[in-house]
């Protein structure tokens, strides 16, 4: 299994950015996939999450209104788009895959088995 996130970049605060995590191998075999952010000097958090059947499960609380994501199962490709961004959105956002059902344990990264390369976004106020 590879996924390859893209998408980030530079953008000004109240901006949208479009992520995009392209997936490949077993992608039968996916049952949750995850949007996940590192900023610096700080641990990586959970973001979004979403079932391969295109369940969304839920959204980090300071992202909700303003995140969206999605699947395309046709694609193998997992999105994240993010409007009215703020500076503190700014760090390495990272998309993740579990094979297994993970019940309501999705906003744990250890329970996801592949993980993207990262891709960065910055928020510039």
């Amino acid at each position: 299994v590879q996924l390859q996130a893209s998408g980030g970049g530079l953008v000004q605060a109240g901006g949208s950015l479009r992520l995009s995590c392209a997936a490949s191998g077993r992608t039968f075999s996916f049952y949750v996939m995850g949007w996940f952010r590192q900023a610096p000097g700080k641990e990586r958090e959970f973001v979004a999450a979403i079932r391969w059947s295109g369940v969304v499960l839920s959204y980090k609380d300071s992202v909700k209104g303003r995140f969206t994501i999605s699947r395309d199962s046709a694609k193998n490709t997992l999105y994240l788009q993010m409007n009215s961004l703020k500076p503190e959105d700014t760090a390495a956002y990272y998309c993740a895959t579990g094979l297994n059902d993970v019940g309501s344990y999705y906003a744990d990264a250890n329970r996801y088995d592949y993980w993207g390369q990262g891709t960065l976004v910055t928020v510039s106020s």
